[in-house]
């Protein structure tokens, strides 16, 4: 499923035009990006968490010459899945919806 496809399930979920479903996903995601771009953490509950993950600079290698690079440190999002949504995808727990 793609951002479209999912607006789209959502208006016709919510009985709401298609611009009023993209603006909650629009609002969605830039408040998920603001808080994790703070350094902070998005938690929905049976779905899952998201977080950041800081990591150090290295000392890698260019895989086709084999040349030496200095890799900067990095700041990365992290997902880690809630175990009702493990449940369901696995098929031991049931779906509440459509």
């Amino acid at each position: 499923m793609v951002k479209s496809e999912l607006i789209e399930k959502i208006a016709e979920r919510a009985g709401i035009q298609l611009s009023k479903a993209e603006e909650c996903i629009n609002i969605f995601f830039d408040s998920m990006t603001t808080e994790l771009s703070k350094g902070g953490r998005v938690e929905i509950r049976g779905f899952g968490a998201f977080s950041v993950r800081e990591y150090k600079s290295y000392t890698g290698r260019n895989p086709k010459t084999g040349e030496k690079i200095a890799v900067p440190p990095k700041k990365l999002p992290f997902w880690k899945t809630g175990s009702e949504l493990a449940q369901r995808v696995d098929g031991k727990f049931a779906f509440g919806g459509s």
